[in-house]
């Protein structure tokens, strides 16, 4: 099994969590707008970007877990290339996080929801 430090899994933990609240959140937030306002003209753009903030968490989401798994699975060590591409996805997922979160607060503070 490939050993990855102590301070990346916990990283990479923390960010799977942050990405599962903002998919939680998103996915809530329109539900709740749509349960309170409908589907109309007004709220068109609101729902479109909470389900375009959900996809932005989901797709990092999905691409850190079978990234993690695959490099846990290597042996005898991991390849280099997929190390990279490791940190590329953290510190990808880290700016999706950050912009979906924007997005979502944004939402419910127009809709006070």
């Amino acid at each position: 099994m490939a050993k990855l430090p102590e301070s990346l899994l916990s990283t990479i933990f923390e960010l799977l969590q942050k990405l599962a609240k903002g998919i939680e959140e998103a996915s809530a937030i329109e539900w709740t707008l749509y349960e309170q306002h409908g589907e109309t003209a007004e709220t068109m753009e609101e729902l479109r970007e909470l389900q375009n903030a959900r996809e932005r968490l989901v797709s990092p989401y999905s691409r850190l877990n079978t990234l993690l798994l695959r490099i846990l699975e290597s042996q005898p060590i991991a390849d280099p290339a997929m190390l990279e591409l490791l940190i590329q996805t953290v510190s990808q997922a880290q700016a999706s996080t950050d912009a979906s979160w924007a997005s979502v607060q944004e939402v419910k503070r127009v809709w006070r929801l």
